[in-house]
This record gives C-alpha cells, structure tokens and sequence, in this order.
C-alpha cells in the first residue's frame, strides 16, 4: 500500500512539473485576483452581475460577473446596446460553476439574436473566459486554440470630407500613423449638393457614381493603389443599385464593399440570413468583394447560410453581437473551411476589444480587425493591463495575461459614465424564484451541471 501511495505521488510530481503554472492558482504580477485557497475550482459560484455604461462615440455597456472566491470577469455588450440585455440573464448565472462555459452558454443561447440582442450572450462569454483564464492562470486564447499570430492588423473608419483632397489628406494621415489597412466612407450624401448627381430614392446617379469615384482615386493617390481600401455606409442602396456601385468601384481594387444591401434593412447586413440570395446576386455580379455581417448572431442563426451559399466574399462579425469569443471562432473557422474570408467589426471598449483580439489570435484567416476609437484620448486609460498604447502603429499586440488581461481604471471610467454608477447592486434583475431554486429552499435546485432538481 505504501509502495502505491508513493508511486501515485511521483506521477504527480511529474505531472505537475511538465504542466509548469497551468493550473496554478498563485500570485501573479499581471493580475491582483487570487483564489480561495481553501475552496477549489469545482466549488466556484457565480454570486452575482453588475454594470457600467460608458459614455463615448458610441456608448460602451460593460458588465463584470462576480464569484464566491473573488475571482471576477469583465465583458461587454455590443456598442449602443443596453447593459440589460446582460443584465436579465442574472437569474440564469447564479449559482453556477461559471468554468462550465459552454453548458452556460447553451442554455443562455435562447435568449440571443440578431443585431444588439446578440449583446447580452456576447458579453456573458466573455466574462466567463476572463474567469477561466485567471482560474487556470492562462490567457482566453489558449482556452479556445492555439495562436496564429502574436498581433492583430487594425483598420478604422476615418471621417469624411465633401472635399476629396481633404478626405484623402485624412487617409494620408492614417498612413503616417502606421496603419497599413483602410476604410471609407462612402454615402451617397457627399455627393447630394451637386447637380444630377442623386435621384429622389437617395441614390446615386451615374453621374453621382462618377462623383464618388473621384473620392476613391483621390485617396488612392494619397495612400497607394497596393494598399488594401474598404468602403462602407453607402446609404439606402437595393439589390439593382448595389449592383450599379459595386462595378463602378471595380477599378480601384477595394479590399470590400460593406453592407451594401440596405432596402427594408434591419441594420447592417441584419436582414442577410433571410437575403442571401440577393447577396449571392450582388457577389456574383461583380468583382469588387462583398462583406456583410455586423449585426448576425450566431453560425446557425446567422452566418450559416451566407457561408454555405458563398453569398459573399467575406463574413464581417461583431464579436459582440455574434457570440463573442467561442462562437465567433466557430462562425469564422467555419467560413474558413469553407473558402470565405473574415474580417472583424469592431466599435467598442478596450474590454470587448482585447476579448476580440484573444479571439482572433487563433484564426487561421483573417484580414484586419476595425477599431472606432483611435481619435479618442481616453479610451485606452478606461483600462489597466495591456501596452499602451493599445493600437499601436496600426496594430494590437495580443495579450499573454491571464484571462482578458485588462482591468477597469475606476478612476478613469467614472470620469465617463453616462448614466448611474459604477459596477452598483442589480437587484432589481434578481429572480426570487430562481434565487430560491439554486439557495435549495423548497422550491427545485440546480445540480451542478445546471439541471433542476426537486429537494427531497
């Protein structure tokens, strides 16, 4: 017996020493959470949900989820969306073991959809991998894959001008700050002023196409005709106008065309499921790329049937609208297997940008992800953790910090709350009922796998 006892205990000597830290549950100089030493990952709990909204170019909701052993993680709902979609999935949360990431998510996934109700489910995962990763002292992206690269490539949108030297001068700029990929915009309203260019549906003309063309060779003069360019927020556009657009752009080599179908939309893209046959149409009619998906929850739900249809070049998700970090990487392997290109939308905190920078680390495809935020001072101060700055010269290096590897700077972030407090009590999203079911009153409990059973 003893002679088992001490061979059971050098195979986990051995054990531990080629898993160095993985499982280790110490100080760390990159995060100040530690564990309850004395209670182990199987007994974690969720004890409750808060939130913040910051105030910004498009507002950030960001939520935190608390444990019994202190241990806590940050997500955010998509930009412009309310931290209540969140928020009324607390119920669901408590009392369950939030390491068990996707039985969580599955039985939450009911609850998501299109556009900014994908913002809730988005946020939750990403609040449970920050967990994980700090329990299991290994950044979110080694929890679902391996690294494909060290940095992240960023686009972002850049203001326009009805000048067309001033709009490319604008580019021009973006190159000198060290970006190496480009987005415009490219709405029918910069030509609206001028004689025969717009016709009474709000688009353009022929000679209105001519018109916007002149913007995009200005800024190819300006930032180079090898450079990858974007364009987007074309205005009102159907499937016939689109059409009309797309083979005008045809000569000046775009990286894409985005969200170009917009009659009877419901956003961005948010009617492609249901229209991939005139995606199909549009990417068919055309050699200018078509991206879409900025609003689509889910690979079933939404990006599926673009995917299994090539409908368009390349799938364009919100990580925060379409399932953040596990879902995304499943939507976007996905589109990969099938011959179709991502790229990545992107308009948010720091909080949801490093959860989207863990995600796409380990995508074998991708082109760039977007960022809305590099004219505003302080958004990189909203959080503590990672390099600043975070975009650095066109890119984001990818954090190696346990969990998300961002903190909230509280000095910063209640410098710009839109409205109510910083991380304050939510009790009005507690469900007594619910409550009662995982407390084991006399009402039904949750085991630990999350099913209901009835106290004997």
């Amino acid at each position: 017996m003893a002679r088992t006892r001490s061979a059971l205990s050098r195979r986990q000597l051995l054990a531990a020493a080629a898993l160095p830290g993985l499982f280790r549950m110490t100080e760390d100089s990159a995060s100040s959470q530690t564990l309850n030493k004395n209670s182990a990952p199987s007994q974690l709990k969720i004890t409750d949900m808060r939130s913040v909204l910051v105030a910004s170019n498009y507002d950030y909701p960001i939520i935190r989820i608390d444990t019994n052993q202190g241990v806590y993680g940050l997500g955010e709902v998509r930009d412009a969306g309310r931290e209540g979609t969140a928020l009324v999935l607390k119920p669901h949360l408590v009392g369950r073991n939030p390491l068990q990431i996707e039985p969580i998510l599955d039985s939450i996934r009911n609850f998501a959809s299109q556009q900014r109700m994908g913002g809730g489910y988005s946020a939750i995962d990403m609040a449970l991998h920050d967990i994980a990763g700090k329990v299991y002292r290994v950044p979110a992206w080694r929890l679902i894959g391996s690294k494909y690269r060290d940095s992240i490539r960023i686009y972002c949108d850049t203001d326009q001008s009805k000048d067309p030297k001033i709009f490319a001068e604008r580019l021009r700029k973006r190159k000198q700050q060290g970006f190496t990929f480009f987005k415009m915009d490219l709405g029918t309203s910069l030509v609206a002023d001028r004689s025969g260019a717009v016709t009474s549906y709000n688009t353009a003309t022929t000679k209105g196409l001519q018109y916007l063309c002149e913007y995009v060779q200005a800024i190819r003069d300006q930032i180079g005709w090898e450079a990858p360019l974007a364009t987007d927020h074309f205005g009102p556009l159907s499937l016939n106008d689109s059409i009309r657009y797309a083979r005008a752009f045809e000569p000046y080599n775009l990286a894409w065309a985005e969200d170009m179908i917009q009659v009877g939309h419901l956003g961005p893209g948010g009617d492609a499921p249901k229209n991939w046959r005139a995606y199909r149409e549009l990417s068919e009619a055309t050699t200018t790329p078509i991206a879409t998906g900025e609003s689509l929850f889910g690979l079933e739900e939404g990006f599926k049937a673009l995917i299994d249809n090539r409908a368009v070049d390349i799938i364009h998700p919100d990580p925060l609208t379409s399932g953040a970090i596990r879902e995304t990487k499943r939507i976007c392997d996905y589109a990969s297997m099938n011959g179709v290109q991502t790229a990545i939308h992107f308009a948010g905190s720091p909080v949801g940008c490093l959860a989207s920078v863990h995600m796409a680390a380990t995508l074998k495809d991708m082109l760039a992800m977007e960022n809305h935020a590099v004219d505003i001072p302080w958004w990189g101060d909203l959080v503590t953790g990672p390099a600043k700055p975070i975009v650095d010269r066109g890119y984001i290096q990818v954090p190696d910090a346990p969990g998300l590897g961002v903190e909230l700077n509280e000095a910063v972030v209640k410098q710009h709350i839109r409205k109510g407090g910083y991380l304050d009590p939510t009790p009005q999203y507690d469900d007594y009922i619910l409550d009662r079911f995982r407390l084991g009153g006399p009402y039904p409990h949750l085991d630990e796998n999350g099913n209901p059973v009835v106290k004997q």
